[in-house]
């Protein structure tokens, strides 16, 4: 079932997750021990993100530079089918333009539909930490607008190269990602909404946020977005606080604040155990606020790790 009908159906706010795939040479089981204790919320759906293949420099014996491959992390497609068979909810796999060429997104995203995947979440995706901007792939997409169009055209049966004859039409429900602080890339929240209207036009169904810890931030991104003719269905990402080191690596990361009392919080506290019982604490109090606010759903950015969501989910649903 695509996203947006899930939401249509709801009478209540709905819980969702988000998960890494493991890294090279784990196992699914490392998935399914993080998605099982969260389960009793019912979860529509879960997005499984996809992280692109980089690479370092190492020198050769004869003084040449050797490009090898780091940090891969694979199998966003059949972790996708793994999830739908064993738990019976929907999987959103993340479809980036970085270290694909159209024709490769073009065969994914035919791998996706054969599997009756309904939904994807179609981003530009990050540069490589080693090249700082980023740079797309030879015959790639340039940006999540060339990716959305590329999927609008398979749902209406129009591929890239060959002229099908009687081409069944893909169904894919096409979520992107909104910034409440603005993409770090965009020069001001204007030009930001701009380009996420235009996305909306091109196909686009829901809208789903970068993290934030201060609930305002959503609320005047929700505003802007209304003002601007953007209707679709916009659901808040939430992560919770787990360690004392995110106070400095999320918002160098991420681009985001951290809230002030939130930050003196962290600060207070001894050891990461006494860090996550107030990331627990915020986050509920985030989630609640939403909640009663009326969002569709809340969507937990997990790590693949379930045990401060759980606690979250079970103050909240």
């Amino acid at each position: 079932m695509k996203v947006v009908d899930h939401i249509r159906n709801a009478k209540q706010t709905l819980f969702s997750l988000e998960i890494l795939p493991p890294l090279k040479g784990q196992d699914i089981n490392s998935i399914f021990s993080a998605i099982e204790p969260l389960m009793e919320f019912n979860p529509p759906f879960i997005d499984v993100t996809y992280h692109r293949e980089e690479y370092v420099y190492k020198k050769r014996e004869n003084g040449l530079l050797e490009k090898v491959a780091t940090k891969k992390r694979p199998g966003t497609v059949g972790i996708c089918a793994a999830i739908m068979n064993r738990f019976k909810v929907d999987a959103v796999p993340h479809i980036i333009c970085g270290g694909f060429s159209k024709e490769e997104t073009e065969n994914a995203l035919i791998d996706l539909n054969f599997l009756g995947i309904d939904n994807v979440l179609a981003l530009r995706g990050d540069a490589i930490k080693t090249e700082g901007v980023f740079i797309p792939e030879k015959d790639g997409n340039n940006y999540a607008t060339d990716l959305i169009k590329q999927i609008t055209d398979l749902n209406k049966g129009c591929y890239l190269f060959d002229d099908v004859e009687n081409a069944a039409p893909s169904n894919f429900c096409i979520g992107i990602a909104g910034y409440p602080e603005k993409h770090f890339e965009a020069p001001n929240m204007k030009t930001d909404l701009k380009y996420l209207k235009k996305k909306i036009e091109l196909g686009a169904e829901y809208i789903v946020t970068q993290m934030f810890f201060n609930n305002k931030k959503f609320f005047e991104f929700e505003k802007l977005c209304r003002e601007e003719g953007i209707t679709v269905p916009i659901i808040p990402g939430l992560k919770p606080l787990t360690t004392k080191k995110q106070l400095t690596i999320l918002p160098s990361v991420f681009h985001i604040d951290i809230p002030e009392d939130l930050a003196d919080a962290v600060e207070k506290c001894k050891n990461n155990e006494e860090v996550k019982k107030v990331g627990i604490e915020w986050c509920i109090a985030q989630s609640k606020e939403l909640k009663k606010a009326g969002v569709p759903i809340l969507h937990y950015y997990s790590m693949s790790k379930s045990d401060s969501i759980k606690a979250i989910a079970s103050s909240v649903f």
